[in-house]
């Protein structure tokens, strides 16, 4: 299984480098000279590209693949996301938190066990984390923006293939 960790963003300069939104905890691990990582473009298409430089930029990273030597290789790169094999992160020692990978596919339900759906995604935004749940019949259903905090997901149980909600009145409402 493999996991997304930055998505390319745009190309900087004449040299190849590219600017890229991190979407991993540890960018110094996933984004070191030497690493590999698949891109994927938005045509569903791979490639491997090595990382073979990295700095800092105004919140995200600046980028050089050793596959993208100039300016026109950094176009074509423009969109691809980052991914990396999910074998390869690091264990999280707080309990509280998760990878995204963990997290989906989670089956959604209330405290008294009745399902409600399923989490297809989670999205991070500027307020927040947020668990994309699909309510109804797979396939089926409408999608419910949840806010990832303990009021609402009191409970997480990985293991059991569950998490647990105590959604205000009207969240899960059509």
């Amino acid at each position: 299984m493999q996991v997304v960790v930055g998505r390319v963003v745009k190309p900087h300069g004449i040299r190849g480098e590219l600017t890229v939104d991190v979407r991993t905890d540890s960018p110094e691990q996933r984004f070191a000279p030497g690493a590999v990582l698949a891109a994927r473009a938005r045509d569903g298409s791979t490639r491997r590209l090595t990382v073979a430089a990295v700095r800092p930029h105004g919140g995200r990273l600046l980028v050089r693949f050793t596959e993208v030597p100039d300016r026109n290789a950094a176009e074509e790169a423009r969109g691809l996301t980052l991914l990396a094999d999910a074998e390869d992160l690091p264990p999280i020692e707080d309990p509280d938190e998760f990878y995204d990978h963990e997290l989906e596919g989670l089956r959604a339900e209330l405290a008294d066990g009745t399902v409600v759906g399923t989490v297809r995604e989670i999205i991070h935004s500027p307020g927040g984390e947020l668990l994309s749940v699909e309510v109804g019949e797979p396939g089926a259903g409408r999608e419910v923006l949840v806010p990832f905090v303990t009021a609402i997901v009191p409970r997480v149980d990985v293991t059991e293939g569950r998490i647990v909600l105590d959604p205000p009145e009207g969240l899960l409402d059509g």
